[in-house]
């Protein structure tokens, strides 16, 4: 069979999409705390044959800058974050094929109380749900959680790769064929077909036995988006979608390859592993009318955005420099969040010790930077370079106003994308899995050889 594309919606369960600005732009629907606005969405991206919409998360709102809420309350900078699996949950009663997935973090919950909460979710969608698996990287988060300062990096991965085995440990302690159901003899089920985990390790203890039998699918789909060197190995051992998120096709080739890498490394199958790069495409009816949209967008960002979100990504606070004020050595080392943001600053950059300004310029933090803009055949192109030059495997689909950037992809480049044979005119089957191409979850398929 052909290779296609796999695609995600971005979504966040807040006032704006991943791009703090959207909620400004005159063509976004603001009724974001209402269950229609996900669900039109949500219509929208089945209409299109969409593999899945996924909900980003943090656990604090952006309060890093000048060590303060207000400014983002006042410019609504991903102030408002309501639980996303709940938001899922109202996605999935308007929609019957597209996947569901929604992040949750290893940092601070409990995996018993993850496993529950998903394989709850999978069995009400018919087996659609996926977990986007997060390491928590900011103060903010960790004061909301009781905690005087947050994880350091790599501590925080070791903690996530117990997290997932205590997990995965829970979905595969339920046999297939557990229950029974049998009025006449009145066996609800087998006992012996369902097993106690018994987990004790350094970070975790977990008995048992799971109280949620298996879905459709098995378990609920893996996603995850470490880019850092630490958090690539962790993709590589566990995940099934990965996100990425590459500005240049050379650069998105290098990280596709070193991230099949880490799979293989792993024992694992890299063909069953989808890497899907993010996007925003901009498109329209002609390139004049596309730049025009454009052109509105790229007015929408404010500089205490960038900096907002930069102080938030990077766990430091940018108001405590001036713009044009170099970094030490010791504070680049000290920043303890998505370090693949300040690595990518400083190599495009070309500064060992950047300035604000600089990590304003080069991140493109907050702003609609390398967006695709154009028509149909415009954009299609564009995506069919990065896919068929192994860049990727799919798509992530970001949206600078909503739900329309949504509809125009759908109506405008998804048809040109078919009718190349890039992507799917219909779902392969009722669950993620099948639409993944992945097969139903096997027990024990996640644990490492030998």
């Amino acid at each position: 069979m052909k290779r296609q594309m796999v695609m995600v919606g971005f979504l966040q369960a807040q006032n704006c999409t991943n791009l703090a600005f959207s909620w400004r732009h005159p063509e976004s629907r603001l009724d974001f705390m209402t269950a229609d606005y996900y669900q039109e969405i949500g219509r929208i991206l089945e209409r299109g044959k969409f593999h899945m919409a996924f909900f980003d998360d943090r656990l604090a709102m952006p309060d890093r800058l000048g060590d303060d809420h207000v400014h983002a309350i006042e410019h609504g900078i991903r102030c408002v974050k309501m639980d996303p699996v709940a938001v899922l949950m109202a996605m999935g009663m308007a929609t019957r094929q597209l996947g569901l997935g929604a992040t949750a973090s290893t940092t601070y919950f409990e995996p018993f109380h993850i496993a529950r909460q998903f394989a709850t979710v999978d069995l009400m969608t018919a087996g659609r749900a996926a977990w986007n698996v997060v390491t928590s990287l900011n103060d903010g988060e960790a004061f909301n959680m009781g905690r005087d300062e947050v994880l350091e990096h790599d501590s925080r991965y070791d903690r996530a790769d117990e997290f997932m085995e205590v997990v995965l440990g829970h979905w595969d302690s339920w046999d297939d064929d557990a229950l029974i159901l049998d009025r006449a003899s009145g066996r609800f089920g087998d006992g012996q077909k369902v097993r106690r985990l018994d987990h004790v390790g350094a970070h975790f203890k977990s008995r048992g036995p799971f109280t949620v039998p298996r879905s459709a699918q098995g378990h609920p789909v893996i996603i995850q988006a470490g880019a850092s060197g630490r958090g690539r190995r962790f993709a590589g051992r566990w995940a099934e979608v990965i996100f990425a998120a590459s500005h240049s096709l050379a650069q998105a080739q290098q990280a596709y390859a070193a991230t099949k890498a880490e799979v293989a490394s792993a024992g694992r199958d890299p063909e069953r592993v989808k890497i899907c790069n993010l996007v925003l495409p901009i498109v329209a009816a002609s390139q004049a009318e596309a730049e025009d949209k454009f052109a509105l967008i790229e007015r929408l960002p404010l500089e205490v955005d960038t900096l907002s979100l930069l102080s938030e990504a990077l766990n430091f606070d940018f108001a405590s420099k001036g713009m044009d004020e170099v970094f030490s050595d010791a504070e680049l080392r000290g920043m303890s969040g998505i370090q693949t943001i300040r690595d990518a600053v400083i190599r495009n950059s070309g500064k060992a010790n950047p300035t604000v300004r600089d990590f304003a310029h080069f991140s493109g933090r907050g702003r609609a930077d390398g967006a695709i803009v154009g028509d149909a055949k415009q954009v299609a192109d564009r995506l069919e370079e990065m896919f068929t030059a192994r860049a990727c495997d799919g798509f992530v689909v970001s949206a600078a106003y909503v739900p329309g950037n949504y509809a125009d992809f759908v109506d405008l480049v998804v048809p040109e994308l078919q009718r190349r044979g890039l992507f799917q005119t219909d779902y392969a089957g009722a669950t993620l899995r099948d639409n993944l191409g992945l097969g139903p979850a096997q027990q024990g398929d996640w644990r490492q050889p030998g």
